[in-house]
């Protein structure tokens, strides 16, 4: 899209919801995230190769919150996210299903077992042939390992779980496959992200690889990034999962959604995901 055609789907917008913008207004690039006073997160970065085109550095969505809300992230005792992954550690230990099995008879601890796995998804699965996000992983072994119910895509206890394992790759590189056997659900998701749609005629990119650092009504926009996901929001008080929040970015376009857990989304997730490479999982983070 060119700068002519984003600023006239941003009037639309405008016209349509009473947006006000700011100047230019760009994210503090030399705040620093360490949470608890020792782990220091990667939250600005090189561009990973396959995104040089569209931009030179990518950032994280903490640089774009206000100060108070950043603070609430680096210190654990008041992130309110941390009691959904202390819940998460507790379904992950609890035994359920007709298999009399918890997550940890298979993976052992936690902390030992799940390092490192956000980093990577979505991935390939190769036995059965699909990429597949971490929701999608956590449900496979409920139904097929423990013979329990699986949960929900969006709900309380995926939230939870998924928050548990992403927080024992906190600080470890975001590094998602573009290539390979993930390559055409790659370039299916970057469609997606460029695609406009809805009556207001915008994509992903409208705001965030065109329009990061501008205010949208009271929001600084930020790249879009994913690495901090799950993610407590402070505007709607719960743990929030990668489709949540793509399901809220299609509707706010005034177009018709995909569902939680379509390959529509999981496509999405992948492309997203990639654009974040070389950033640090940050866990449970916080957003407005």
């Amino acid at each position: 899209m060119t700068k002519l055609k984003s600023i006239r789907a941003f009037a639309v917008l405008a016209v349509a919801g009473g947006v006000a913008f700011g100047g230019a207004a760009q994210a503090d690039e030399n705040a620093e995230l360490i949470v608890n006073g020792e782990i220091k997160l990667v939250t600005k970065t090189a561009a990973p190769d396959h995104l040089k085109d569209a931009v030179d550095t990518i950032y994280s969505g903490w640089l774009f919150r206000e100060t108070g809300t950043q603070a609430m992230q680096m210190d654990d005792f008041v992130n309110p996210g941390m009691l959904d992954a202390e819940a998460g550690i507790e379904l992950y230990n609890a035994v359920d299903g007709t298999e009399g099995k918890s997550c940890a008879s298979c993976h052992g601890d936690i902390a030992e077992g799940m390092k490192g796995l956000r980093a990577v998804y979505p991935k390939w699965n190769e036995a059965a042939g699909e990429v597949r996000t971490m929701e999608m992983q956590v449900n496979d072994c409920r139904e097929t390992r423990m013979g329990a119910e699986p949960y929900k895509y969006i709900s309380r206890e995926m939230g939870q779980i998924v928050s548990a394992v992403s927080l024992q790759s906190r600080g470890e590189p975001v590094n998602v496959a573009i290539d390979g056997p993930v390559a055409a659900t790659w370039a299916q998701g970057k469609e997606l992200y460029y695609t406009r749609t809805g009556i207001l005629d915008l994509s992903c990119a409208s705001c965030h690889e065109e329009n990061y650092g501008n205010m949208i009504r009271a929001d600084h926009l930020s790249q879009g990034q994913i690495n901090g996901f799950p993610v407590y929001r402070l505007n709607n008080a719960k743990i929030n999962q990668v489709h949540d929040r793509f399901k809220g970015c299609v509707r706010d376009t005034r177009a018709e959604t995909y569902n939680p857990g379509s390959s529509e989304f999981i496509a999405l997730e992948l492309y997203v995901a990639s654009r974040g490479n070389g950033l640090s999982v940050e866990g449970v983070s916080l957003r407005n």
